[in-house]
C-alpha cells in the first residue's frame, strides 16, 4: 500500500481489517491442528488488548509513520532470520512458558505500537517470543494469531472515526487475503518446520520493511 500511495491513515485502517480476517482464519487452523496453548496467550492479551485500543486512536504523521514502522519491521526481520539459523545449527533448549509478569509488560508495549501503527502486533511479538525462548515457532505462531486477532479488533474500535478512510475495493482484498490466509494458515499450521517458519517470516518482514523505509 505505501509503494501504491497510500496515505497513513488509509493504510492503518485497510491494514488492521485484513489483519482481522488472516488473525481469525489462522486462530481456526491452529485450534484445529492442536497447536494453541491459551496459557501461552492469555498473558499478552490482558493489556494488549485495552493498549492496542488506545494507539488505534492515535493518528502518526505520514513522515514519522513509514520509517518508525519500518525500521521496526527490519530489526524483527533480522532478529527472525538470526534464529531461523540457530535453530539449525546446535540443538536450542526447549522452549518454556512466558512469564506472566513479563509477557503482560511485552503484550502492553506491544499492543500500543501495533494499535499506533496498524500492525496487528504479530511482526513484533512474534520475534519477542523467539528471542526469549518463550515457545516453538508452532506455538509462536498459534499465539501471534489469537494476539493479532484480538489487537486488530482493538485497534479498529479505537481508530473508529478514521473508518471512512477505508477503500471501496476492501471487499475485494478481503476475498484475495481469506485465499491466501487459508492456505498459509493451513501449511503452517500443519507442514512446515520450525526453522522454514523463521525463514519465510524474516524474509516477508525484511521486504515489508525495506518497501516501508525506502
Amino acid at each position: 500500500m505505501a509503494l501504491a500511495g497510500f496515505s497513513p491513515l488509509v493504510m492503518k485502517t485497510t491494514a488492521l481489517a485484513l489483519n482481522l480476517l488472516v488473525a481469525a482464519i489462522g486462530t481456526f487452523y491452529f485450534i484445529r491442528a492442536r497447536r494453541l496453548s491459551w496459557r501461552n496467550v492469555y498473558p499478552f492479551a490482558v493489556l494488549g488488548f485495552p493498549f492496542s485500543l488506545l494507539g488505534g486512536a492515535i493518528h502518526l504523521p505520514e513522515g514519522v509513520y513509514y520509517p518508525v514502522v519500518g525500521i521496526i519491521l527490519i530489526l524483527s526481520s533480522l532478529q527472525m532470520a538470526r534464529s531461523a539459523i540457530r535453530k539449525g545449527g546446535t540443538r536450542a533448549a526447549s522452549p518454556s512458558a512466558p512469564p506472566f509478569w513479563g509477557a503482560l509488560s511485552t503484550g502492553a508495549v506491544i499492543g500500543f505500537v501495533s494499535g499506533t501503527t496498524g500492525t496487528g502486533g504479530g511482526v513484533f511479538l512474534a520475534p519477542a517470543i523467539l528471542a526469549m525462548n518463550w515457545g516453538t515457532a508452532h506455538q509462536t505462531a498459534a499465539t501471534t494469531a489469537v494476539y493479532n486477532l484480538m489487537n486488530s479488533a482493538a485497534a479498529l474500535l479505537g481508530a473508529y472515526f478514521y473508518w471512512d478512510q477505508v477503500p471501496t475495493s476492501l471487499p475485494l482484498w478481503l476475498v484475495a487475503v481469506a485465499a491466501g490466509g487459508s492456505i498459509g494458515a493451513f501449511v503452517g499450521s500443519r507442514y512446515l518446520s520450525d526453522r522454514w517458519l523463521r525463514g519465510i517470516l524474516a524474509l516477508l518482514l525484511l521486504v515489508s520493511g525495506i518497501k516501508l523505509v525506502f
